[in-house]
């Protein structure tokens, strides 16, 4: 693991962020530089203690126009989740400056290779296959990297956080948070749904986050920070970067 990281100051619209005396690769795609942009560094915090309150300085609640720019510690991993629908893949591809890896692109590749008639449930067990293959190739690979979360699924966070702390590095989540009805409607405009049952798990796994996050105020088991935002704030956000040190 790296050494311990040390919290820093907030001052004017920037939070600062942790700081390592570990180097990592630089991200692949340069992240845009826009004079005067407002940026959120969300904090790392350890506890000694696992039951003790978590550093308010890695919590943020993001609600309306927000900053421009989430920027984390380079080399770090970032986990974006919420419902269906509620646009993580959207908000990945235009912000993220990383590789990423998401669910719905090997679906994607999938659905472009396979007749259109070909329901998804018949490949769905292929797909997977290959996205967690692709998932943990990358992991290993080192280097920054963002991550479409299945929140049904803890066993694959809990896998990213053992993995990260092996090679030194930390786990971050991202939780945009749509209403069901804002999630509903987006399946609706993608044409691209899931079983009620299914939304119904996904609606009980988010609860739990944000109960722990804005009600307990604790971080995700094993994160570093946790940062929820609302769609307004998924809309003015322009980049995600990893360039923090």
């Amino acid at each position: 693991m790296s050494d311990a990281p040390r919290r820093g100051t907030a001052g004017g619209d920037r939070v600062s962020g942790t700081r390592t005396v570990r180097t990592a690769a630089a991200p692949r795609v340069p992240p845009p530089r826009t004079a005067g942009e407002r940026v959120v560094l969300p904090a790392s915090y350890e506890p000694s203690d696992p039951s003790a309150p978590h550093d308010p300085s890695a919590r943020h609640e993001l609600r309306g126009p927000g900053p421009a720019v989430l920027r984390y510690p380079a080399g770090d991993l970032l986990v974006v989740t919420g419902l269906p629908g509620s646009g993580k893949s959207t908000l990945m591809r235009r912000c993220v400056r990383a590789p990423l890896i998401d669910s719905q692109l090997v679906r994607e590749e999938y659905a472009a290779r396979l007749p259109g008639r070909l329901p998804y449930a018949l490949y769905r067990p292929l797909a997977r296959l290959a996205h967690y293959l692709r998932l943990r190739r990358a992991v290993l690979d080192g280097g920054p990297l963002a991550v479409h979360d299945c929140g049904t699924q803890p066993w694959v966070r809990a896998w990213l956080v053992r993995a990260a702390a092996r090679q030194g590095r930390r786990v971050h989540l991202l939780l945009l948070d749509a209403d069901p009805a804002e999630a509903l409607d987006g399946q609706r405009r993608r044409r691209r749904g899931v079983s009620r049952y299914a939304f119904a798990r996904h609606q009980a796994a988010v609860a739990r986050l944000r109960r722990r996050i804005l009600e307990a105020g604790r971080l995700p088991a094993g994160c570093a920070s946790a940062v929820v935002l609302d769609r307004a704030a998924a809309r003015a956000l322009r980049g995600i970067d990893f360039t923090a040190s």
